[in-house]
């Protein structure tokens, strides 16, 4: 195969199965920086963008987000890494840099950010991906790749609320779903001093919760202990992305307690409780440089690791399966072992 061609997986139209793709390496700017990737990680996002969940796929479709590689090229404004760097990239692979959130240094608001996601134009489910250099984040010796493919998108996205309402010790938490997301958010919430509850659908997920860190665990409906629960909590960081019982939930808010949003799940809820009881719902998407780099290394101080089951690219569809239906335990990340080879 040429130098000067890529080898991926792209879904060619809406909900399809990934097809092996080849394409034409996209032009480097001064500034970026081309990666040869060897772990992506496999996110619920990734569904979304190939069923056109957000209305914004352009395809054919590359998806992959959670990507750790080597620099094999840099561009000619590039001074921080050098071929042969190992480096980790999340969802967003590049910013306008000159939006008025971009210049707050809060470039993961940027006013362009539709086209500032890495799978544009193609993402990590391939053999190599193209990013702004300062969206590539050198990583530590230390930490395996199959476990920094996780931590750039789930880790950042359950790490920056947490961190940003980490304001006083021993805040009570509810952590809605134990997945993906939700495995890792235990283990920064318990890091970050907070009283962990655990709070899942499944049953049997109760074990490996407090394995991770929680404290306590809730079974979401329970209806009983649910009740029981009501005015606990100063804060619910929701993972999950259905089974939600919203109106008891929000019961178990504190007055003027909040509840941030990290997924995407459809809200439905009688607005009472939120008014009387000075409630909030928030979103919170991911996170800028600076909180990036923080939880990298709050992530290798505190020895947090995502349970990662590894798999090769070619299965690619396969791990897709797994993720969307609910069986991956906890993350499935991808290896590149033969991108030429037939899914």
């Amino acid at each position: 195969m040429s130098s000067s061609l890529v080898s991926g997986y792209a879904a060619k139209a809406v909900g399809k199965q990934l097809e092996a793709f080849t394409y034409e390496q996209p032009k480097m700017g001064k500034h970026d920086v081309r990666v040869s990737v060897t772990h992506c990680g496999v996110c619920h996002t990734d569904i979304h963008a190939i069923e056109d969940y957000y209305g914004i796929t352009k395809f054919p479709f590359v998806p992959g987000h959670e990507i750790v590689g080597h620099v094999s090229a840099v561009g000619t404004a590039v001074s921080r890494l050098k071929e042969g760097d190992r480096v980790g990239i999340g969802w967003q692979g590049r910013a306008c840099m000159k939006c008025k959130w971009c210049l707050q240094g809060e470039e993961h608001l940027c006013m362009d950010i539709v086209s500032s996601g890495v799978w544009v134009p193609y993402g990590g489910f391939s053999s190599s991906v193209l990013v702004d250099n300062r969206f590539a984040y050198p990583l530590p010796d230390t930490l395996p790749s199959e476990a920094a493919a996780v931590l750039m998108c789930a880790g950042v996205a359950v790490y920056s609320p947490l961190q940003s309402y980490a304001i006083r010790p021993s805040q009570k938490i509810g952590i809605i779903g134990v997945g993906g997301l939700g495995h890792l958010a235990i283990q920064f919430a318990r890091a970050l001093d907070y009283e962990v509850t655990a709070i899942s659908s499944s049953p049997e997920k109760k074990e490996q919760s407090l394995a991770f860190g929680a404290n306590h665990f809730m079974v979401s409906n329970d209806q009983t202990s649910l009740q029981q629960a009501a005015f606990n909590f100063d804060l619910l960081l929701c993972t999950a992305s259905d089974n939600i019982n919203w109106g008891v939930l929000l019961n178990t808010l504190k007055k003027n307690g909040s509840m941030i949003l990290v997924g995407f799940p459809d809200v439905a809820f009688n607005s009472t409780d939120l008014v009387a009881h000075q409630l909030s719902i928030t979103g919170s998407f991911l996170g800028n440089r600076t909180t990036m780099q923080e939880m990298l290394s709050f992530a290798q101080t505190h020895n947090i690791k995502p349970k990662v089951e590894l798999m090769p690219m070619t299965k690619v569809n396969e791990a897709l399966r797994k993720v969307k239906e609910g069986k991956a335990r906890y993350r499935i990340v991808l290896f590149n072992d033969s991108i030429d080879t037939e899914v």
